[in-house]
């Protein structure tokens, strides 16, 4: 039985012997044929030896969350030789290089094995040893396109696009491609089943990771200071936002750059200078990932205490500690959520995939000036270094940032006198100055204890004003920003409750679940402090479920102190091995409860 434009493969090969040029060429020749595709990228945190793995998901209805199961593997690793036969699902399978042989043991009846002679054909057909190795990668992408169905001429086009100005490169990695593909043909019954045909559903859409959509957003938003220590899995966000500042932030007639990136010591002096940049009224960020968040601390209670703005971008990763640096996970959301000692509460903005990393990046600098405050983009590592489809993104030149309550040298003039932290209009955001536009706005900037006028106190009562004020500040925060996302369906009595990447598949899990008789509603947080319609969402149903990628349910904990909803009123489905949530374990989970309820 054909499948078309529905099924999943992967290569499996060893870090650091250039696979990934391949994968990205048949997922993007794939998305080019007009067909919905995504890609999973499973790598290990050395530079080179260890396994490997990439998936493509092809999804002629638009499904991205990581495949259910896999239908095809390009086994290229002896080392994982007998894990990744074991992976692939009955009926489907195994590419392998036949220039060896495969031990008989590993064979499974139920998979079709298919043998390329990859290494042996790289070896004839080239000299340099480095030719021969790369290039391999390139023969099995060949195969697949005969056997998958996918449009060579495209491919060509793209290594045509790639490699335009190095003619060498291009007619051998011509020549590579045309070895797997001709083989394929000439010995294997071309296409597999499983295979693709041309479509039209990726009009308006384009491939991104979240990194790149992230630095694209900062610099729409107009940061112009970025500090930051390198650090997996958010690296790639600066090194973007830094290609983006040399291409649009350097002045064509005077050279004179525009921008200011600096790689600090450490974790600790970037958020230092985030904090300085933001209070002298530039537009700053960092990007890293929990260890860095748990660096900044004191600085963040700093910023959070004297109101000052900056936006930390956080690409989760597993932890703790160093933990799994190329794993995925959402484990950082009460440090985001109370980052430092005391009584201190951030506001925590989620994307869902690259698009959201592109406007709620905006937002978190809108933010962060409207409530002078740190803000927080909290992405992860499957959002942030993988390629989504999503639509292409939408520049208004017409934007401009909103600055907040700042108070220029005209509203000085007449101002009787300024108070730095004093709430006139009741929304607990003080209007603020920014240093050298007028002696008249000048104040201390105190961690320590201060009044509403600014100045130092250790009088209970004036603290205690303040940071009731800041209470206020973040209520106002709760209701302007970035609203949830509601998906509802007739009749449903099961609502499920998510953040962030775990989207993808919630969606999917919701139209399974469907299929079964189970009808659920979701509702995709966006914002930290929760809007209103939160607790009112989870009141509306019998049953609720909350999907979260760590093992200590933090964002059902969140949801019971700051909604008081009880703990138990609320079922955890929990995923955090390091890998992108499915919806076929969502599904299971959900189904295999409502079962024991009814029962």
């Amino acid at each position: 039985m054909n499948r078309v434009n529905d099924f999943a493969f992967k290569s499996a090969t060893v870090n650091g012997t250039g696979s990934a040029s391949a994968n990205s060429l048949l997922m993007e020749a794939i998305f080019r044929m007009g067909i919905p595709v995504t890609g999973k990228n499973i790598f290990p945190s050395n530079i080179q030896g260890l396994p490997t793995w990439y998936e493509v998901r092809v999804s002629r209805d638009g499904f991205t969350a990581r495949p259910p199961t896999i239908d095809l593997v390009v086994a290229l690793n002896p080392a994982t030789y007998a894990q990744d036969i074991a992976s692939v699902c009955s009926g489907g399978y195994v590419l392998y290089d036949s220039s060896w042989p495969l031990d008989a043991k590993l064979v499974r009846e139920d998979v079709t094995i298919l043998g390329v002679p990859l290494g042996a054909m790289c070896r004839e057909a080239f000299t340099r040893d480095r030719d021969r190795t790369l290039l391999r990668n390139i023969a099995y992408a060949g195969a697949l396109a005969a056997l998958l169905q996918i449009d060579m001429g495209v491919i060509e086009t793209m290594l045509n696009e790639k490699f335009a100005r190095k003619k060498g490169l291009l007619d051998a990695n011509h020549r590579a491609l045309r070895l797997g593909y001709d083989y394929a043909q000439k010995h294997f019954s071309c296409p597999l089943p499983i295979h693709c045909a041309p479509m039209n559903e990726t009009s308006g859409s384009i491939l991104i990771d979240g990194n790149t959509a992230c630095a694209l957003g900062a610099l729409y938003a107009g940061a112009t200071v970025g500090a930051w220590y390198p650090i997996t899995p958010s690296t790639s966000l600066m090194d973007a936002f830094k290609e983006f500042c040399q291409e649009f932030r350097i002045e064509p007639e005077t050279g004179l750059h525009r921008y200011c990136i600096v790689q600090a010591e450490d974790e600790l002096s970037a958020a230092g200078m985030v904090i300085g940049a933001g209070w002298m009224g530039a537009r700053a960020f960092t990007c890293t990932s929990g260890p860095g968040i748990s660096l900044m601390q004191e600085f963040l209670g700093f910023a959070y205490y004297t109101e000052i703005p900056g936006v930390w971008i956080n690409v989760q990763r597993a932890g703790p500690a160093t933990g799994l640096p190329t794993r995925t996970q959402q484990a950082d959301l009460m440090s985001m959520a109370y980052a430092s000692h005391g009584d201190t509460k951030h506001i925590v903005l989620f994307p869902a995939d690259p698009a959201e990393c592109f406007t709620l990046t905006v937002e978190a600098f809108n933010a962060a000036e409207r409530f002078q405050t740190p803000v927080f983009v909290a992405s992860d590592l499957d959002i942030g270094m993988n390629d989504w489809m999503v639509p292409r993104l939408q520049w208004d030149d017409s934007y401009r940032p909103d600055r907040g309550k700042v108070l220029d040298v005209a509203e000085l003039e007449q101002a009787k006198k300024f108070f730095r932290y004093l709430d006139t209009d009741g929304d607990g955001v003080a209007a603020r100055t920014l240093p050298g536009v007028s002696g008249k706005g000048a104040y201390f900037v105190r961690g320590s204890g201060h009044d509403k006028f600014g100045a130092y106190t250790e009088d209970g009562a004036a603290y205690r004003e303040v940071v009731d004020r800041l209470t206020r500040k973040f209520e106002t925060a709760a209701r302007e920003l970035p609203k949830p996302v509601v998906i509802e369906q007739e009749g449903a009595d099961v609502g499920i409750l998510l953040v962030g990447s775990s989207d993808c598949a919630v969606r999917e899990a919701v139209v399974h679940l469907h299929e079964q008789g189970i009808v659920a509603d979701s509702m995709r947080i966006r914002s930290f402090p929760f809007a209103p319609e939160v607790k009112a969402f989870i009141d509306r149903y019998r049953t609720v479920f909350v999907v979260e990628q760590n093992r200590d349910a933090q964002l059902r904990s969140l949801l019971a102190i700051e909604t008081g909803t009880p703990r138990d009123r609320m079922i955890s489905v929990l995923e955090y091995a390091g890998q992108p949530i499915t919806a076929g374990a969502l599904v299971t989970t959900i189904a295999s409860h409502l079962a024991g309820v009814s029962a």
